[in-house]
């Protein structure tokens, strides 16, 4: 990380005994940490689970699609067009921040293959890109209802030590923000190399509902909980 990013704040959910495990969970775009937070209790994890939650909120800057509006933001998005949509100079200035937030779990004392990266919408996007090119074993990763930065492109520079890492890929059926097609693009062009994903649709728009949660519930358990 650069002496130029300042430390990204965020809310920390702590479980009920010592922790073992983390969750580092990016919002979407627009959004903040405190838009996902609440979800740790509806997950309804084992007490003994171990599992530190973290949901950072995005630095603020313009986002030309919406007319230069300041808001929350991993990166600017320039056009709905899949394959010129997402700043690839702000994404690597987030990935560098996404990270930062890594090192400092295992800084905590979690091993690197206890962690599990997720994200929604925009913060998906930065999930599958950071994961793929993050340089140590990572326990999963989450997408949901997001893209590729590249379109069908995998990123530049991928890491063989998480060529072997599951990936989960959920997204809604009526999805009018990131079309279906996008996320399915993401999850072929993942297949096509040979990583493991599970991809699931249901019938929502751009949103996570309960049964999804469940979904959820089941993965992380078993990547996080063996």
């Amino acid at each position: 990380m650069t002496d130029q990013l300042a430390p990204l704040d965020a809310i920390v959910v702590e479980p009920k005994v010592t922790a073992k495990a983390a969750v580092i969970w990016l919002h979407g775009l627009g959004d903040s940490g405190a838009g996902f937070a609440p979800i740790v209790p509806e997950l309804a994890l084992p007490d003994d689970s171990g599992i530190r939650f973290v949901f950072p909120h995005a630095p603020e800057q313009p986002v030309t699609i919406n007319g230069g509006y300041i808001m929350r933001a991993w990166y600017d998005i320039k056009s709905m067009d899949l394959h010129d949509r997402a700043d690839m100079t702000g994404v690597l200035v987030s990935e560098q921040q996404v990270r930062h937030l890594i090192e400092e779990q295992i800084a905590k004392g979690i091993p690197s293959e206890r962690i599990v990266l997720a994200g929604f919408s925009q913060g998906g996007v930065m999930s599958l890109f950071s994961g793929l090119r993050f340089p140590k074993p990572l326990a999963g990763i989450m997408a949901l209802s997001c893209y590729l930065p590249g379109a069908e492109q995998l990123p530049q520079d991928v890491s063989e030590a998480n060529r072997m890492t599951a990936i989960l890929q959920h997204h809604g059926e009526h999805d009018d923000v990131v079309p279906l097609i996008a996320g399915e693009m993401a999850n072929s062009s993942l297949k096509a190399a040979g990583y493991q994903t599970q991809w699931q649709t249901y019938p929502m728009g751009h949103s996570v509902i309960p049964n999804q949660l469940r979904d959820i519930r089941q993965w992380l358990m078993a990547k996080l909980l063996n």
